[in-house]
């Protein structure tokens, strides 16, 4: 056996081109089913994420495969981090971002099915509009009340309970 590290290309829908070690493209389940179906012979291309976006996912998945080879895992396999281990620093660090980054990140994420970026980044955005009004989420977010006054008054008697 080879103690060469395997290489992928992964192309960015810019055309961008990242050659990565293959443990770090195998911190995608989409990546790692793209080359057990068709091989890694050639640039796999990405056609729904950006270079500065997968660039910032390749970050998050190389600090996770050098980080991860010293850490223990959970019966399910994923890795434990500990509340005060630098990693995690390293995470909520690394989601400090521009929301419009933070959301690409997350449709990355999901798309490329890299569960711990994905739980990271969702978790990042509940925590902003936790313990806020529908109308701070709103402006938090610049999302526009396309509800009637009677409308929004109907919604909040029907369900009083959330807005206690």
């Amino acid at each position: 056996m080879s103690s060469q590290k395997k290489s992928i290309t992964l192309k960015s829908s810019d055309g961008e081109s990242f050659e990565i070690d293959e443990a770090v493209a195998f911190e995608s389940v989409t990546i790692k089913h793209m080359v057990e179906d068709v091989g890694a012979e050639n640039a796999i291309p990405l056609h729904n994420v950006t270079g500065v976006i997968l660039g910032k996912v390749i970050e998050y998945c190389r600090k996770h495969v050098e980080e991860g080879k010293d850490s223990d895992k959970d019966r399910a396999g994923d890795f434990v981090k500990p509340a005060d281990s630098p990693l995690k620093a390293w995470d909520a660090d690394f989601v400090k971002v521009d929301q419009s980054v933070l959301f690409d990140i997350i449709l990355a994420a999901n798309y490329l099915d890299i569960k711990g970026l994905l739980d990271l980044t969702c978790q990042t955005v509940a925590d902003m509009i936790k313990e806020k009004t529908a109308e701070e989420i709103r402006k938090h977010f610049n999302i526009k009340n396309d509800y009637t006054p009677e409308e929004e008054e109907e919604v909040r008697r029907e369900n009083q309970w959330a807005f206690e």
